[in-house]
């Protein structure tokens, strides 16, 4: 199966399907000499782990982060970095009534149109369980950006229809994760958590925006034309299981507005040169102009839902769905670790191709 690496100087391979034996992955292109935080890396993995939010799935995985290769005495080597985690807590029968049914919204008639054949045993390869890998390669991701002063920090901005409406006055990772849904405004999270407790009486889901923000990114970081900043986080958000859109500085609300409002004008201050506002988002023809680079990341309701739906099995016939297993109500929350992940992941692998 194509399509399971992303970089090209720090290359991140992701293997294994939700019910399988495990999920892994390979880390190509760290440098050698690393500091390598084992703790600090399955501190990540738990942030994403089910109990970590209200609205998550009832599935526990202990998570557990097996090192194989390309770390000595505490350090990489410079090797290709080989990681496993085992998958312990799968009921695989609880999906024996879903082998012949497209469930609706879900990759399962995409993938058997593709491939021909499908692992229906709680989504296979397509399921949200693969992006645990993508915790680990973004983990030893930021160990790098660390070193280099660089802070990448996510939080909630919206579940449903209740967003932030207050301005926060200390964001910071405490603020985030103090919260149940990793909102840092108080008020708006315990309405967000109150319409999960409604939606889980109802059988139903939804979805949400996170937002992130990288703070202390050099300028001149990203590449020109195809290989531009932005697209490439795009593009990384947009790998991410329910994720419906990106966008980045003013996004989709620059369209309505004029130049002469949103230009960010130079100015020179102690000895350097820098915005006076940040529309942009901090990049800037696809490179980085040493501002706060910020995102919102869209994503959709969890398809999966107790409630009676129609659809058709493999033979056309119409039949009535209600799904059985454990899902999240929403992903938002659990989502927010994934998010910072993937943007370490390309922004490490830009820094490194300068």
């Amino acid at each position: 199966m194509a399509g399971n690496t992303i970089g090209k100087i720090f290359r991140l391979t992701s293997f294994g399907e939700s019910h399988g034996t495990a999920v892994g992955g390979v880390v190509d292109g760290c440098p050698s000499g690393l500091d390598f935080d084992v703790e600090f890396i399955q501190n990540e993995v738990n942030r994403r782990k089910t109990g970590s939010s209200p609205a998550a799935s009832g599935r526990i995985e202990e998570d557990k982060v097996e090192i194989l290769s390309g770390v000595f005495e505490g350090k990489t080597t410079g090797t290709p970095i080989a990681f496993l985690i085992k998958n312990k807590d799968a009921h695989s029968e609880d999906y024996e009534n879903l082998k012949d049914v497209y469930r609706p919204s879900h990759a399962d008639f995409t993938y058997e149109k593709k491939y021909g054949i499908r692992d229906y045993r709680g989504g296979g390869r397509a399921s949200a369980r693969e992006t645990v890998v993508r915790i680990v390669g973004g983990a030893i991701a930021k160990l790098i950006l660390f070193q280099k002063g660089i802070e990448i920090l996510a939080f909630v901005a919206q579940i449903g229809t209740v967003k932030i409406e207050n301005e926060i006055e200390k964001l910071s990772f405490n603020t985030v994760e103090n919260s149940e849904v990793r909102c840092p405004d108080p008020e708006a999270s315990e309405k967000m958590i109150k319409l999960i407790e409604d939606l889980k009486e109802e059988g139903d889901s939804t979805g949400g925006i996170v937002t992130c923000l990288i703070n202390d990114c050099p300028a001149g970081i990203g590449e020109p034309v195809f290989d531009k900043l932005h697209a490439d986080l795009g593009k990384a958000m947009l790998s991410i299981n329910a994720v419906k859109g990106f966008e980045y500085g003013l996004g989709f609300e620059s369209a309505a507005m004029k130049a002469s409002v949103i230009n960010d004008v130079f100015e020179y201050i102690d000895g350097e040169i820098v915005t006076k506002t940040n529309y942009s988002g901090g990049i800037q023809g696809g490179i980085s102009n040493g501002s706060v680079i910020y995102f919102n990341v869209a994503f959709k309701p969890v398809p999966t839902i107790s409630l009676e739906q129609n659809t058709v099995d493999k033979n056309g016939k119409p039949i009535k769905l209600k799904a059985e297993g454990r899902h999240d109500i929403c992903v938002v929350p659990r989502a927010v670790p994934i998010v910072e992940a993937m943007a370490a992941l390309v922004l490490v692998d830009h820094y490194l191709r300068e």
